[in-house]
């Protein structure tokens, strides 16, 4: 869609940079004196800018009729709410009597001094010179009469009336006062013209009290209507529903009426989809409204009109006329298609002064905290949705339009929600988001308020700012005091559990696993907590893991905390004068930091370190997930058996590697003993894992169990299954195992020296069994290689095994293919128990699993 300047295109001196704000302040005193801007003086310019409304026409054609003798009203007041096209409709009278070539009176109240008498200068005025009417009183309507008829035709214009008689109270006539006087003489003048032809009176008197000073002005208002309104007539010049049409004539030279259709037909069409149509009216009866107000959405003119324009020193054409210029001198570099609310830059000064006249000088502070300085709420939300709608400035068109919808001279005071995503809503975001972006700005501005589901903005600090106060003076004791009880609650002891500690005697040197909780990541501190128990060094160092916080993420549990304990302090603060709103928004807010209390104290420690044989490796826990309440030792423990840091379950083979690599035999209790003390030695979760291995091995005839007296070594279990393993036994080398077993042997049967060989291979049939492969009168010597391939039958495993540990003794290359299907086991048991033993081993090997 075009750029709204394009299809509206405004005067040139809306679009001049230095905008002169007195074209719009239209005063019929300047335009008699000649020293009106051009706009108001020249009589073309004047009217080439003004919309005739439907009022002024009839007003012009009265006034004309009765000038020419043709009937018409004499005496006619001005009736319009203040600022309601008044002044522009006599100043329209003045240039048409000079067209129609008559005299003319002039008489401004605000231009006249208390001293000044009326009719000393409506003869002057009409005749250059005054005689007749000279004097202190009222002159009567014998000598009214002689002025009036030597000057027809003639028009006498009165704006600003009451303001004149008010001053005039102050002046003393005999045991009157001038007040009087002339309120005396404006009853002569009013029946004077009636009785007579060829001259009119427009008169302005203010609608409301609105617009009065006092109760003086009051009394002296209502003493005029009532000899006023015995003769006058009354006219409107300006209807509500004509207020647009005012402001396209005055503030744009063309329109694009096809390019307007278009853009307004999106728009509507965009808020239909999105059910943004004020509720009530029909998309028809909205699209209609828009037609009329583009550039501006029709919200524009209506809050300007009826909640601005209800302040009494607020012109509600003018005024407007003033306000809208600005608004259009802002954004004319701006590629937009229609004007909003939002987009009334509150950044600008000439802007800002326009709208804090009415309101109060303090709202310079309050705008610029929360919408327009640099580090201001609504630019915090602005950057903070920068990367998702990037130039949007969501925070600060939701912000401007808030405020712009939070005053009036009445009642009607804030913003639904359903307004506000309509008006602040780009056609390049989502009506969801300008949701999200509310919110936001609840947790961030200091002035804005919500009370009955309207948002409004107001002199006095909002919740947040009472909050901000009591986080300013929160201690930093307070705050971690606060963590560490919350902390604690989130321990189970499922390991040893010591928070915040930085004493080595603190910690108990045991068997048993610890998890040391630090208050910052400090490596220095972990590596002297584990050398270090007391004075003396540590024993068990390979029992101690640490669990240390993310800097960005602690820096967001203090934040957290700190404005835990302020909500309670706001609740606890007996001298404010708390609303039942806020009260219980404080309730809410108390309620959801101690739901967050788990993820926050969880996301900030994440950090896992344990110690390997040269220094610390580091386990990150990852972000909490939503609804995971697990204590915080139990997780920590979980993924130390995840990571195999605690293993649950060794293979024998890894036992015999590591631990008979280079000695014919260990004891149990060492290995176990060493598993705790020596940084970075494999850990069992316990003892059990060690003793299931040991079996295993044993039945495998991987290695054996038994005693060792000096350099004798005794197997006593070997290739058979057993159940208690006493620590005190050692773990021996199979070839030691087997060394024994066969001296034994030769012990028991010295006749026997020969040893028949046979090999049962079970093949994929069961029930099919193979010739012997071997010829039992041969030695294997006689078998130089042994190729055999088949299944495994369930159950027979060990059996197997037992013929390649034969055949492994006999050959010395041996290859072996392991296809195992129709069953399954996870990745993490594949690449731990399977490709991590084939690598401990060294063994080279292929993988083509799946």
């Amino acid at each position: 869609m075009n750029a709204f300047h394009t299809i509206a295109v405004p005067h040139r001196d809306i679009l001049e940079e230095n905008l002169q704000m007195d074209v719009f302040a239209a005063d019929l005193w300047n335009v008699y004196t000649g020293k009106a801007p051009l706009e108001y003086q020249d009589s073309d310019e004047f009217f080439k800018k003004t919309y005739l409304t439907y009022g002024l026409k009839q007003l012009i054609e009265n006034i004309e009729n009765r000038i020419h003798g043709k009937g018409g009203n004499p005496v006619i007041q001005l009736h319009t709410p203040f600022g309601g096209g008044k002044t522009h409709s006599l100043i329209a009278l003045y240039h048409k009597a000079k067209e129609w070539n008559i005299k003319t009176s002039v008489i401004v109240g605000t231009f006249l001094s208390a001293e000044e008498k009326i009719w000393e200068i409506i003869e002057r005025q009409l005749t250059g010179k005054v005689e007749i009417l000279k004097g202190d009183a009222a002159p009567g309507r014998a000598k009214l009469s002689e002025v009036l008829n030597n000057s027809k035709p003639a028009l006498i214009l009165m704006d600003e009336l009451l303001e004149y008689i008010t001053k005039a109270t102050t002046i003393k006539v005999g045991d009157s006062n001038l007040a009087s006087q002339t309120i005396a003489f404006m009853q002569e003048l009013t029946e004077e013209i009636k009785s007579l032809n060829n001259i009119a009176l427009v008169i302005t008197l203010p609608s409301s009290h609105l617009e009065h000073y006092d109760e003086v002005s009051e009394k002296l208002l209502q003493q005029l209507q009532k000899y006023i309104g015995r003769v006058e007539s009354i006219y409107s010049p300006v209807q509500d529903d004509e207020v647009t049409h005012i402001i396209r004539r005055r503030l744009f030279s063309k329109i694009d009426e096809s390019k307007l259709k278009n853009v307004v037909d999106q728009v509507v069409d965009f808020f239909y989809d999105n059910n943004l149509i004020p509720e009530g009216i029909e998309k028809s009866e909205y699209k209609k409204s828009f037609l009329t107000s583009y550039p501006f959405l029709p919200e524009v003119i209506d809050v300007l009109y009826t909640r601005w324009g209800s302040f009494p020193s607020f012109q509600r054409t003018r005024g407007v006329l003033r306000l809208l210029a600005l608004v259009i001198n802002s954004n004319k570099q701006r590629n937009v298609p229609y004007l909003s609310l939002a987009d009334f830059n509150l950044a600008s000064s000439e802007i800002r002064r326009e709208l804090i006249k009415h309101i109060g000088a303090h709202y310079e502070g309050v705008i610029a905290t929360d919408i327009v300085n640099k580090n201001s709420g609504a630019k915090k939300v602005d950057k903070k949705l920068a990367s998702s709608y990037s130039g949007l400035m969501l925070g600060t068109r939701v912000a401007n339009t808030v405020f712009m919808y939070s005053f009036s001279g009445g009642d009607k005071k804030g913003v639904r929600r359903d307004e506000l995503k309509r008006v602040a809503i780009t056609l390049d975001n989502p009506v969801s988001e300008i949701v999200e972006v509310l919110e936001e700005l609840k947790n961030t501005l200091f002035y804005m308020q919500e009370k009955d589901g309207f948002y409004f903005f107001s002199n006095q600090p909002n919740l947040n700012q009472v909050i901000n106060t009591k986080i300013e003076n929160i201690n930093e004791h307070h705050i971690e005091n606060l963590i560490k009880e919350k902390f604690t609650k989130l321990i189970s002891n499922k390991l040893k559990t010591y928070l915040w500690t930085t004493e080595s005697t603190d910690i108990i040197d045991d068997q048993s696993y610890k998890l040391v909780i630090l208050k910052t990541a400090d490596e220095n501190l972990m590596k002297f907590l584990i050398d270090k128990k007391g004075s003396t060094p540590r024993i068990y160092k390979n029992t101690i893991f640490f669990l240390v916080p993310s800097e960005n993420e602690l820096n967001m549990l203090y934040s957290h905390a700190r404005k835990h304990l302020a909500y309670k302090m706001t609740v606890e603060d007996t001298t404010l004068n708390l609303s039942s709103e806020q009260k219980d928004e404080l309730k809410r807010k108390i309620q959801e930091s101690e739901r967050n209390f788990y993820m926050m104290i969880r996301n900030a420690y994440r950090y896992v370190y344990t110690i390997k044989k040269d220094g610390f490796q580091m386990i990150d826990l990852g972000s909490s997930i939503f609804g995971n309440e697990k204590k915080v030792d139990e997780e920590v423990f979980e993924t130390l058996e995840d990571r195999s840091v605690l293993i649950n379950e060794i293979s024998p083979i890894v036992l015999e590697k590591i631990y008979l690599k280079n000695n014919d035999y260990v004891k149990l209790e060492d290995v176990y003993s060493s598993s705790l003390k020596v940084p970075g030695e494999i850990r069992f979760i316990s003892k059990d894992v060690l003793v299931k291995a040991t079996k295993k091995g044993v039945r495998e005839g991987i290695f054996g169990v038994g005693v060792v007296f000096g350099k004798d070594v005794e197997c006593k279990y070997f290739k058979n299954e057993f159940e208690n393993i006493d620590f005190d036994l050692y773990i021996i080398r199979k070839e030691l195992c087997e060394q024994h077993k066969r001296e034994k042997l030769s012990d028991q049967s010295s006749t026997d020296n020969k040893t028949q060989t046979t090999i049962d291979a079970t093949f994929e049939n069961d029930n099919e069994r193979k010739e012997d492969i071997f010829d039992t009168e041969k030695t294997i010597d006689d078998v130089t290689c042994v190729d055999l391939k088949f299944k495994i039958p369930a159950g027979k495993f060990s059996e197997i095994m037992k013929m390649l540990m034969f055949v492994n003794s006999k050959f010395n290359d041996i290859e072996l293919t392991i296809k195992a299907t129709n069953g399954n086991i996870s990745k993490n048991e594949f690449e731990n128990v399977i490709i991590e033993t084939l690598l401990q081993l060294n063994i080279e090997f292929d993988n083509n699993s799946s």
